[in-house]
């Protein structure tokens, strides 16, 4: 004689007992016992959001889940946003719209801290020339000799709307009243700038600058820096 158990299973007690060799055995003495049936929603812990899936990220434009598309992006845009951020970028696209195209003009005037004009700052212009946006920078559109203030006047003169890249070093840099924060005075009183937070929450980008702090705009901390050049190249496009 054979246990059934491979074939039938004994989770009852009926059917340990119709076993010709475990029906004879104390086991049938046991009661009946059924398993319980856990879900993966009552029983496994949730997962944990990955990064840049909306868990309540520092920019308040992070939250909600990647699934808003604004109306600005192309259906077959490659990058995803949550519905703070489309909300937090509505009023940028609002003054792209306003401004609109202009002969002899940059789509973008790049504000950002000395400290990272060659790594960091240089990366977001390449990043955003590669999509096919002009931007005003500091590094390549100075002329060696030429008036250094008069020539950022000028930028910021030709120039649609505002790009500030967020780091520590800006901040520190916007704290002691250099350049940058000048650049950064005219931008805010035209109300047309873009913040990307990197290395730095809009909480901190608050205690130095409220009015700063309150343009809630896009962050390394969801995004990648290729994928906020993506976001960026979408907005300014008219």
């Amino acid at each position: 004689m054979r246990c059934t158990a491979p074939v039938r299973g004994h989770r009852t007690s009926s059917g340990a007992a119709a076993c010709p060799v475990c029906g004879r055995s104390s086991y049938r003495s046991y009661p009946s016992y059924s398993y319980p049936s856990y879900s993966s929603t009552s029983y496994y812990p949730s997962p944990t959001p990955p990064r840049g899936s909306g868990g309540g990220g520092s920019t308040g434009g992070a939250g909600g889940g990647r699934s808003a598309r604004p109306r600005w992006s192309p259906a077959n845009s490659p990058v995803t946003y949550t519905p703070n951020e489309v909300a937090a970028l509505d009023r940028y696209r609002n003054k792209v719209e306003a401004v609109g195209p202009r002969a002899e003009s940059y789509d973008l005037f790049l504000c950002h801290a000395w400290d990272d004009r060659r790594e960091t700052a240089t990366e977001l212009h390449n990043l955003l020339e590669a999509e096919n946006v002009s931007v005003w920078f500091s590094e390549k559109d100075i002329i060696l000799g030429q008036p250094f203030m008069r020539e950022i006047d000028k930028g910021l003169a030709k120039t649609r709307i505002g790009l500030v890249l967020i780091t520590p070093a800006f901040l520190k840099r916007i704290e002691s009243g250099g350049v940058s924060e000048k650049e950064l005075s005219e931008l805010l009183s035209r109300d047309l700038l873009i913040p990307v937070a990197h290395g730095v929450t809009y909480d901190e980008i608050r205690s130095v600058s409220p009015l700063l702090g309150s343009r809630n705009g896009l962050s390394t901390d969801e995004d990648s820096m290729q994928d906020i050049a993506k976001k960026i190249a979408e907005l300014v496009a008219v």
